[in-house]
């Protein structure tokens, strides 16, 4: 073999060396120029060829081989004299084993510039012409250490960290990349590998694969492509075990020999940047829709698969193409990345080059045009193409506002070919895009059923076993929300840190952000993108970006809602917009992107959980947080409604939210709307006989006045009066005394005896009294309080009819049941009367009423009383309410014993 030297001073001299005595030397592998271009075997010989730009990769190569320690190099264009057909055949028959043996390949991307992020690497790789050439495959394939260099010649990589970005690109075998033996991969497999790649002479479509099969052959050029492929044909049915090659082989050799390329396989594109998915589970219906829609009598020239992000879209498509191509043998596959408009433009030129398409290639061209008029062609034959991830509505549809015709980038729907043979597949996590630009032919992707989920998570993991643990494989899947990306996710972690899922559900049940630190921890998929975000926690910023530049209020409603409880949002309280068509229009929004799910009525909306969490973590990210929180709760405080008995369906509706609010623990709590929603907070629970939430409220409420207005202020006494009373209801008989005794003294010496805020503390404290069985003590100030408050309120005043019930209960435990009935008839006809037979009041009154009645031996007239105080209390209180539990125990127990 002979290899090139980098001699003293700029200039280059050949050594020819027998194969098995060979230093140790470098290979470079690269694109070849124009012609006149590379520096020949001639122009070292002769000491010419510095001017030409080939030079530049002579130099490159050099010089990285003395980094490397490395004297010697070989290079294509000038190690081989191509003027000898003996030299010339045997250097092709050779080429694959000197890649073999040499201790470095450099790669040279004369198209790939220094990338700016790793995104961009990314990106130029796959575009890069390097890929598409023939002689490279071999090249990619056997050298033992493969180099990445860009144009600027900084190194991007070798083919290890490249491994799978490679594989995208090339679709050869992620084992083949690692080294494994050629022959352990079938015949067809290893053909297809160089199917979508091309070469200056035609020739060398087959010569390049010499090295691929193990084979010799002589070259001959001037045969044709055809007659070359026969005589690897019949090289390689010597070798077949089978004495009969693959149908992949026998369709290229009869492709070879056709002199009609109307619908030739060497012609059809394969343009799929993912393998088969063997974890791709479920989904047969829409699977079978969509295989309708292409096969069926209405034949679809677009369709669009839409759904939440992560719910398996692209798998969805992936394994469609893999299906329609077993069935569809001369039909081409486009796949077109439509993440953004780098992307978009990228495919385009990547489609471009590999269809062959003249004009592709000029820097001024319309590819997106170019690409169009080729596939609108009926010589183009059948074909599939798939926009894959199209979700920015401004790339996609004409503005109709504020645009005048002519004026910026034209709309992609302008760019979409036509054709009776083929069709046009959209995915979108936006379902308003779906519809506009395929209706009717839309497919939902809808979350995984329980038996789908687990059967994907056995499939992703090392142990299939784990899944078996039914309780634990429910509970992880629900928490996960049978999300496919979620699963995926977790398996990875699962089987990087060999836990069980016990101790993943264990992870999930942490503090948020513990959480969002678990699902945001990336892994490898192969079935990604790998330049946009693999985990759950950041799937979703793309998506939340674009809501916020197409629509502001939709962008504030998921805001507030990644700030409240999830599940059951009213919709009255999400804030009005400036009509009602934009409110419409916002939550139409966020529920084509499947982040909202709209209830029963169109009342309520259901955040999904794990969009929740991601939300409230990119509000973090951008430090709103705290700011979306604080809009949440003055919202909530201002829709909120006092605590009256007429308020409780909406109340109850709101309770769970601005609990979620008040307890993030992202804001201060010295904000006045903050304490404001505590107070009605603190009040409707009470109501409701939530006494251990209520007191926890008005304790809030307390620490926070008196901290900003004072311990005598009157709102600050009102909340410590507040508390009082909820711990009277939970027993706490000696607290609740002690803070009674604080506010009604400090009442008395600041508001004054008569004051109505001191009668209630008085009378609260008489509760108390009565609570601890102290009836003298108690009857003493309730007494005192009743007349003071006929005096001052009126006999009718609710807070003097209050003291009346509490003072005939004292009768009652003082077997004085005359006087407590005389003073509950007149209480219970009062409040028919001034508050109506269904208020809370008015239940109180008849419940007090028929125990004084049973006491009294009158059991019909306290079976009737109090039969009708639970069937009201059912309608208005609600079955879980303990004072309904108290009077429907009472009313059976009394039916017992009076049959009894």
């Amino acid at each position: 073999m002979r290899l090139l030297r980098l001699d003293d001073g700029p200039s280059f001299s050949l050594a020819d060396f027998a194969e098995d005595e060979a230093p140790r030397y470098a290979i470079l592998s690269h694109t070849w120029g124009r012609d006149g271009d590379e520096v020949t075997y001639k122009d070292i010989v002769d000491g010419t060829g510095s001017a030409k730009a080939g030079y530049d990769k002579l130099r490159f190569c050099a010089a990285q081989a003395k980094n490397d320690r490395l004297d010697y190099c070989w290079i294509d264009t000038c190690c081989i004299d191509k003027t000898s057909a003996a030299e010339l055949t045997e250097s092709i028959n050779s080429m694959f084993r000197w890649y073999q043996n040499a201790a470095k390949c450099y790669v040279f991307l004369a198209d790939v510039s220094t990338p700016t992020s790793e995104g961009d690497r990314d990106s130029q790789l796959r575009n890069s012409r390097w890929f598409t050439r023939g002689w490279t495959l071999q090249e990619l394939i056997a050298p033992r250490c493969v180099e990445f260099f860009s144009q600027q010649r900084e190194r991007l990589g070798d083919r290890k960290s490249l491994e799978k970005q490679i594989h995208q690109v090339t679709g050869i075998s992620v084992h083949a990349l690692r080294g494994e033996p050629l022959p352990h991969f079938p015949t067809d497999e290893r053909m297809s590998w160089a199917a979508n790649r091309s070469t200056k002479r035609p020739e060398d479509k087959v010569y390049s694969l010499l090295g691929i099969f193990d084979i010799h052959m002589e070259a001959i050029y001037g045969e044709g492509e055809h007659h070359a492929f026969r005589r690897l044909f019949r090289e390689l049915e010597k070798y077949s075990e089978n004495q009969q090659l693959s149908a992949l082989f026998q369709d290229q050799l009869k492709l070879s020999s056709s002199k009609q390329p109307k619908t030739p396989l060497v012609d059809l594109a394969w343009l799929v940047p993912f393998e088969r998915n063997p974890r791709f589970t479920g989904r047969e219906p829409e699977l079978t829709r969509l295989e309708e829609m292409l096969f069926g009598t209405h034949h679809a020239a677009k369709l669009a698969i839409t759904g939440l992000g992560g719910v398996g879209k692209t798998q969805l498509v992936t394994e469609l193409l893999y299906r329609v191509a077993d069935k569809q043998k001369h039909c081409s596959f486009i796949w077109i990345s439509a993440v953004n408009v780098e992307s978009l433009h990228q495919s385009y030129l990547d489609v471009s080059r590999q269809l062959g398409i003249p004009g592709g290639e000029d820097d001024k061209a319309d590819v997106k045009r170019l690409v169009q008029a080729h596939l609108s062609k009926e010589s183009t034959g059948q074909w599939l193409l798939v926009f894959d991830n199209a979700d920015d509505l401004d790339m996609w549809i004409p503005k109709t506002a504020g645009q005048q015709p002519g004026h910026g980038p034209r709309p992609l729907v302008d760019y979409l070919p036509k054709s009776k043979q083929g069709t046009v597949v959209f995915t979108t996590r936006d379902r308003k895009i779906a519809v506009k630009l395929a209706q009717p032919n839309v497919v939902d992707v809808p979350a995984m059923g329980e038996d789908a989920a687990a059967e994907l998570l056995g499939k992703c993991l090392i142990n299939p076993g784990l899944v078996h643990h039914g309780q634990e494989t429910s509970a992880l899947l629900s928490q996960l929300t049978f999300l496919p990306l979620a699963i995926v996710q977790a398996a990875a972690y699962i089987n990087e840190n060999a836990i069980s899922l016990a101790d993943y559900l264990s992870l999930l049940a942490e503090q948020e952000e513990e959480v969002i630190d678990l699902l945001s921890e990336d892994f490898e998929d192969d079935w990604r993108y790998r330049d946009i975000n693999n985990p759950v926690a950041t799937t979703w910023l793309i998506s939340f970006d674009q809501i916020r530049q197409r629509d502001r209020l939709a962008a504030d409603y998921l805001s507030l809602m990644a700030c409240i409880e999830p599940k059951d949002i009213p919709q009255s309280l999400l804030p009005p917009g400036v009509s009602r068509k934009k409110e419409v229009d916002a939550i139409g929004i966020l529920t084509a992107y499947s982040f909202v799910h709209i209830g029963p009525a169109d009342e309520c909306l259901d955040l999904h959980r794990l969009v929740h969490l991601a939300t409230r973590n990119w509000l973090r990210k951008e430090e709103l947080l705290a700011q979306s929180t604080e809009r949440a709760i003055l919202r909530l405080s201002e829709v909120f409604p006092d605590d009256e008995p007429q308020n409780r369906t909406t109340w109850r509706k709101y309770l769970a939210h601005a609990s979620y609010a008040l307890d993030s623990g992202v804001t201060g709590d010295d904000d006045e709307a903050r304490t404001s929603l505590l107070w009605k907070l603190g009040l409707c629970l009470y109501e409701d006989g939530r006494w251990n939430e209520a007191e926890k409220a008005f304790s809030r409420v307390t620490e926070t006045r008196k901290r900003l207005l004072g311990p005598e202020h009157p709102d600050t006494l009102a909340s410590m009066s507040n508390q009082a009373l909820t711990y009277k209801e939970n027993g706490q008989w000696n607290k609740a005394e002690e803070l009674n005794v604080q506010v009604m003294e400090t009442r008395k010496r600041v508001l004054g005896l008569e004051h109505p805020d001191t009668l209630t503390s008085m009378g609260n404290l008489a509760l108390t009294y009565w609570n601890k069985g102290w009836w003298d003590r108690a009857e003493e100030l309730q007494v005192q309080v009743m007349e003071t408050q006929k005096q001052v309120l009126g006999p009718e005043h609710l807070n003097t009819l209050a003291s009346m019930g509490n003072l005939a209960s004292t009768y009652w435990n003082k077997g004085w049941w005359d006087r407590a009935e005389e003073l509950e008839v007149q209480v219970m006809e009062t409040h028919k009367r001034v508050l109506g037979p269904e208020h809370p009041d008015t239940l109180t009154s008849m419940n007090n009423l028929s125990y004084t009645w049973k006491a009294m031996g009158k059991q019909p007239e306290a079976l009737t009383l109090m039969d009708e105080c639970v069937q009201l209390g059912t309608r208005v209180l609600g079955d879980d309410h303990p004072d309904l539990h108290s009077s429907s125990a009472a009313l059976k127990a009394w039916r017992l014993e009076d049959k009894g």
